[in-house]
């Protein structure tokens, strides 16, 4: 009989792993300062890899670390985008999934992948941190591994937020790569879903709230207001960063972002020492807000480009200069062509996508919001969530997101 053809496994990968590994070493190395651990299993056994999210450049910070190609589980809004998803398809093979939602067919091609001999690559969390805390790990990953029934490697990537946040640019510093722990199968498959959940937690959580680095950069503030929108004075505010500085347009105080991460007032004394402490008065402070008293007064508004997606399919351009604007119980979007209205109640899912992109799906369409440098797509999911937990009565609900 004809033997059946691989959907995901296909020996190109493995040709272009080792083609551009030395050129991607050398990016790893000097421009991000990474040091890498090797994996020194065998490479003719597929892993699942486990792998904390810091930077947009973990995956090739991982699959360095491995002889064998990986396939990364990836955002579906990657294969939406004509002729370059088509290319990234072809060269490496990552596998699409729904961020926001639970994606069954993503599951169902993990397993298919797995079962073709590739080695997976997923970040628990989802979510590229904002803070430099991890962010919470989908407790779900328990039910992967033991369906998957694979290795499984814990990879840990330290560093990385202080060289490259999500929501600024890089800076000279140093990144660290290890290979926390090895779990067997024999081992894994005998603990409940809460100790082996437990185990990769520990492993893979990452608090870069701290000073023990020194990272370099002259614009080392910029533009730290894609994920801030609290002023710790004056409440909802908006901000503007340049240099080391970012200054709260409303109060007009001045923040320093100093080389070893520290948060220092300017003439003053600022409450926070790090970006995480600042964020976590952020949640806080939302999730003491009754945001339902802002249905006609608007909280925030932007500009953005706003674009129409069939996900793996095309990416349409509705208007390249869209009003988007904020209010307690929707997001209205203001196009040439007219109103784009998008109730919370009848949002499936919202999601911080890159530095400056926001996804919304809503009554079976999927937008894109790409903003400009400067654009805080965080805002929009905090409050969609913050909204859904005080529609559902979990008032005192603390998760927003991410």
């Amino acid at each position: 009989m004809k033997k059946k053809k691989n959907r995901f496994v296909k020996f190109r990968h493995k040709l272009v792993r080792f083609v551009l590994a030395p050129i991607f070493f050398l990016m790893a190395r000097f421009h991000y300062g990474a040091r890498i651990e090797k994996y020194k299993g065998d490479k003719n056994r597929p892993v699942l890899v486990l792998f904390n999210h810091v930077t947009g450049y973990d995956q090739f910070f991982v699959s360095l670390a491995f002889r064998q190609h990986i396939y990364y589980v990836a955002m579906e809004d990657l294969f939406s985008n004509g002729f370059v998803s088509k290319l990234i398809w072809f060269l490496v093979g990552p596998i699409p999934i729904k961020k926001h939602t639970t994606d069954l067919k993503a599951m169902k091609d993990i397993v298919t992948c797995a079962k073709e001999g590739g080695s997976i690559g997923i970040a628990p969390e989802g979510n590229r941190t904002y803070s430099g805390r991890t962010c919470e790990m989908k407790r779900g990953i328990t039910s992967m591994c033991k369906l998957l029934k694979m290795p499984v490697v814990l990879y840990y990537i330290d560093g990385g937020y202080g060289v490259w946040p999500r929501w600024g640019g890089r800076r000279k510093g140093r990144i660290d790569c290890t290979v926390k722990r090895v779990l067997e199968p024999d081992e894994y498959l005998k603990w409940s879903d809460d100790e082996l959940y437990d185990v990769i937690k520990k492993e893979l959580s990452c608090d870069e709230a701290r000073s023990d680095r020194i990272f370099k950069s002259r614009h080392s503030a910029e533009y730290l207001e894609r994920a801030m929108y609290i002023c710790p004075f004056c409440g909802f505010a908006e901000f503007e960063s340049k240099g080391d500085i970012i200054r709260c347009k409303s109060c007009d105080r001045k923040i320093r972002y100093g080389r070893n991460t520290e948060l220092s007032g300017v003439d003053f004394e600022f409450p926070y020492r790090y970006v995480a402490d600042w964020y976590d008065h952020q949640n806080e402070f939302l999730n003491g807000t009754d945001i339902t008293v802002f249905k006609k007064e608007s909280v925030y508004t932007d500009t953005a480009a706003i674009f129409d997606v069939k996900p793996a399919i095309s990416r349409k351009l509705i208007d390249r200069n869209a009003g988007i604007t904020l209010f307690g119980d929707r997001i209205e979007v203001t196009t040439f062509s007219g109103n784009i209205i998008l109730p919370f109640d009848k949002i499936i899912g919202a999601a911080c996508v890159g530095d400056n992109r926001l996804n919304v799906e809503c009554d079976g369409k999927l937008y894109l919001i790409k903003g400009d440098k400067r654009f805080n797509p965080l805002k929009y999911v905090n409050f969609y969530y913050r909204y859904s937990n005080i529609n559902k009565g979990e008032g005192n609900g603390k998760f927003l997101g991410l």
